[in-house]
């Protein structure tokens, strides 16, 4: 009885995941189909909605991300100069900046960040705009919700993730160095050397790769979430959790797989 009770909710759950999976791949793919035929539908007012997007998600995201990168690079860099000196190993620290903050925190932290602010305003916005019977206004007056509203959504949070990348890539390895190598026996030269000495083509396709994918998972699972609100207000936060779990899942789970296949 047990063992028909345990596989009988393994089976549920698997289908339930099953289910949301499904949902993902249908915002995805219609919004490759939007971008392939249907970019000048609406463009005036679809693009309207993307830079606001692009705004929010990246732009208002460059103080907080700025701090959180220069308090990294610090940490990186002062203790790999308090260690790699004693070592005659000077000419590692880009190596371990950059299996570090290229390769991993990096595309990690700029979409947690961006999760924890836009994730969460994406699934909260569509949630009371479905509840408020927007969506079905869009609908009665012939515009489809799904293009004006969640596609610009979605490639916005997947830009987004892209710049601030690389942004705090930047900021962590310029800003660490102020920070922590201008009182250590490491000349600039030789700092930024070592870096570009370790930084191949590889490198800069995985980060490039990973940012667009936790960008593109953060708006599709977002987006998912919020549409599937139902008519109570109370399912809002419910929603935006599961948002940022759901989101926060996938980009670990996708951060270890490009990790594994490239670098194993």
């Amino acid at each position: 009885m047990f063992k028909m009770n345990f596989l009988k909710k393994l089976g549920k759950s698997l289908l339930e995941r099953l289910k949301v999976l499904h949902g993902f791949g249908k915002i995805i793919s219609y919004a490759g189909q939007s971008i392939i035929f249907r970019f000048n539908l609406g463009r005036r007012a679809t693009f309207d909605v993307f830079f606001k997007q692009v705004y929010f998600t990246a732009f208002e995201a460059i103080p907080i991300i700025s701090w959180i990168a220069l308090i990294i690079g610090l940490i990186i860099v002062t203790q790999a100069l308090s260690i790699l000196p004693r070592l005659g190993g000077e000419g590692l620290i880009g190596e371990i900046l950059v299996w570090v903050l290229i390769r991993e925190l990096g595309p990690i932290f700029s979409a947690v960040i961006v999760i924890a602010r836009s994730g969460t305003a994406i699934a909260s916005e569509l949630g009371s705009m479905k509840i408020s019977n927007e969506l079905t206004s869009l609908e009665v007056m012939g515009i489809d919700p799904m293009h004006y509203l969640v596609v610009p959504r979605v490639i916005g949070a997947a830009i987004s993730v892209f710049v601030l990348t690389f942004y705090f890539e930047m900021i962590s390895i310029l800003g660490g160095y102020l920070l922590a190598g201008l009182g250590k026996n490491i000349t600039f030269s030789v700092y930024l050397g070592s870096i570009i000495a370790a930084m191949g083509f590889i490198e800069i396709s995985v980060s490039l790769l990973k940012s667009l994918l936790f960008g593109l998972i953060i708006g599709t699972v977002c987006s998912y979430y919020g549409l599937m609100v139902q008519k109570s207000i109370t399912h809002i936060p419910q929603a935006t959790t599961r948002a940022v779990i759901g989101s926060l899942r996938l980009v670990f789970v996708t951060d270890a797989v490009i990790t594994f296949l490239f670098f194993m």
